[in-house]
Formats: structure tokens, C-alpha cells, sequence
């Protein structure tokens, strides 16, 4: 179980000059604007990760002006333990907050055994929009994401679950999460026929990672007016300095997990450190560069990150402070750094 948020002081006052710290775009046509950098708990808010830690971490973001916070049910482990260990957070300290901040969920990955625990039909999004707001202890959440495209599932379907639980009040928005350019203009079209827009699109996105540009989806998204935040824009860390010397213990590529050794290919690692070199050229750390670089144009609204301490928040927050590139820095990124074949959401964004 979480740490009962009883054990915190509960007099936390944000820094006051948060906003100015953080740079807010608009979220493709709509009235929303996001932070630059968001903040997702995909990664350790589960019960490997001290909750002084999760808190802490989350109290860094908000004093750096990032606004969003991105969650699902299945996160943690165990899933769901991180809703109710941001639910604790909420309680604690961010209580008098709460008209400040977007907060996101979805669902669409495994949750629970037996046939009503993934995918995209309208029990489980539906139902499993419930069990979330319940975990964070909140009547509604901001944007709520089919976490996947389901091929079994007629879209009607999974988008009216998304309308329903737009109009019953449980979520403010609706988005959509590695679906494929055409899937997406499917998705899109059913959403504003039903009159409940989709807001954003969720896809993962990096240097190492470009799958949606031969995909289209940026063009896609802006023709649409779709806002997107980019997910693991790090590559899940890759896009650090942390694996250039080797794998340190306890890191994600050592443990059984999404981010697999065999990523760390030779080729990659001579990419990486050619890639950090480009960054130390521009005064900023490799992960402030591929965030700037991610954030390059505006068919991508904001990046998100995840962080295992506040001190790695606070270096993605400051990739704000520098968010143009010259044409020859583009050009020498593309030079040093290729699609790596990472994706390992690519079944979620294919057609079929």
C-alpha cells in the first residue's frame, strides 16, 4: 500500500514564479494550453519507488510550471498503484491546485485477467474511467485517451465510449494514443460527428524513434487541428549520457522490461555520443536537446517525461531556456542519428 498521506505536511506552497519558468503551447486548435514538458508516471510511481520519492518528483515538476500530469490505469507496478499514489499527492499537497492542473488517464493495455481487462471496447473504457477517478480520488480527469487502437473492436465503438464519458462528465477531453495517421483521420472523423472533438494524440516520438514521420501523422494531426504530446522522447533513456559508458545496475535497460539491452547496439551508442557532442555545442545536456528537438515544430505540442529523481525534472524542464535549432544542427542531427527500430508500440500504430 502507499504511504498514507498523513505522514506529509500538508502546508506545501508551490514556487511563485513557476509560470514564468515554463513555456505553454496551445494544444492544436482548441482553448488548451500545456507546458512545454509534461510529467508522466509511467515509470517509477508504482511500489518499487518510495513514495517521498514519487511525491517529490511531482512537487519539482509543479514548481518548474509543468502543469500536466499523464497517467493510466495500468501503470506502476502493481497497476493502478500509480493513480492511487498520485491520488495520494493530490490529497496531500496539490489539493488547493487542482483547477491548475491537466491530469490524463487512459486505457487500452492489460489491466486485469479475462476479457474485460484491455483493449478498446465500451465496458472496458468506460469502467475502467470509473476505477481511475476512484484510485485518484477525483470526479472527473482532464483528458481521457484510448490507450490504443484495437483492430477486433469497431471504432464506433471505442470513440462513442470516449463521447460517453465526455458528456457524463467523468473527463473534460478525449484523446487517442498510437494510432497510425489513417486510423487517426478515422478516429477523428467519428469523434466530430459525435460533436465531442478529439483533443490530442499521444504518440511516442524521438530522434531515435521517427516512425510518424513516414507515417504523416504530424501533417495529419495539423490538418486536423489535433494537439500531440510526444512520449518517451528520451527513447526510454537512451537519450541520455547514462548508458554511454555501459549499462549501469538498476537502470531500466538492466532490469526485465520495455527498454531491452538489445537497443544498445553498437551503431546506437556511436549515434548517442555523436548526438551528445551536437548538445554540448549548444550548451545544453543530450536529454534538454532531444526534448528542444522533439518540440522543434508546432504539429507537436509538448514533450513528455519521466523522471526517477527530482534532479532529472528539473534538467528536462530546462530544455525550455533554448528551443530553436539552426539548419545545420538539424541537419548534422540527422546525419548521426537514424530511426534505431525502438518502437516497441509499433503493433499499436499499424493499420491492420
Amino acid at each position: 500500500m502507499a504511504d498514507s498521506h498523513d505522514h506529509y505536511p500538508t502546508d506545501y506552497r508551490p514556487a511563485d514564479d513557476r509560470y514564468e519558468r515554463m513555456v505553454y503551447r496551445r494544444c492544436g486548435a482548441s482553448g488548451v494550453m500545456l507546458p512545454a514538458v509534461s510529467l508522466g508516471l509511467w515509470q517509477n510511481f508504482g511500489h518499487d519507488t518510495p513514495h517521498a520519492t514519487k511525491r517529490a518528483i511531482c512537487l519539482k515538476a509543479f514548481d518548474l510550471g509543468i502543469t500536466h500530469f499523464d497517467l493510466a490505469n495500468n501503470y506502476g507496478p502493481p497497476p493502478g498503484s500509480a493513480e492511487r499514489a498520485f491520488g495520494e499527492i493530490l490529497r496531500s499537497d496539490f489539493r488547493g491546485y487542482r483547477d491548475e492542473l491537466v491530469i490524463a488517464s487512459k486505457a487500452g493495455y492489460r489491466m486485469h485477467p479475462g476479457p474485460y481487462g484491455e483493449w478498446g471496447s465500451r465496458k472496458y473504457l468506460i469502467e475502467s474511467c470509473d476505477a481511475s477517478l476512484k484510485r485518484m480520488g477525483l470526479d472527473h480527469v482532464d483528458i481521457f485517451y484510448s490507450h490504443r487502437f484495437d483492430p477486433d473492436t469497431p471504432l464506433e465503438e471505442t470513440m462513442g465510449a470516449l463521447d460517453t464519458i465526455v458528456r457524463s462528465g467523468r473527463a473534460l477531453y478525449a484523446g487517442v494514443s498510437s494510432y497510425n495517421s489513417q486510423r487517426t483521420r478515422e478516429a477523428v472523423a467519428i469523434l466530430n460527428r459525435l460533436g465531442t472533438p478529439c483533443l490530442i494524440h499521444q504518440p511516442s516520438y524521438s530522434i531515435l524513434n521517427r516512425w510518424l514521420e513516414p507515417d504523416g501523422l504530424k501533417q495529419t494531426l495539423t490538418e486536423l487541428g489535433v494537439g500531440a504530446i510526444a512520449f518517451s522522447v528520451l527513447a526510454q533513456g537512451m537519450l541520455t549520457t547514462k548508458y554511454l559508458g555501459g549499462i549501469p545496475e538498476g537502470s531500466r535497460a538492466s532490469q526485465a522490461g520495455s527498454l531491452s539491452p538489445k537497443f544498445l547496439t553498437d551503431k546506437a551508442l556511436a549515434s548517442i555520443n555523436k548526438l551528445n557532442e551536437i548538445a554540448q555545442s549548444r550548451g545544453q545536456t543530450l536529454a534538454q536537446m532531444a526534448i528542444a528537438w522533439t518540440l522543434r515544430d508546432a504539429a507537436i505540442t509538448t514533450a513528455l517525461i519521466g523522471a526517477s529523481k527530482p534532479s532529472q525534472v528539473e534538467d528536462c524542464a530546462a530544455a525550455v531556456q533554448n528551443l530553436s535549432f539552426t539548419a545545420e544542427e538539424l541537419a548534422l542531427i540527422d546525419r548521426h542519428a537514424n530511426d534505431e527500430d525502438i518502437n516497441i508500440w509499433k503493433r499499436s500504430s499499424e493499420t491492420e
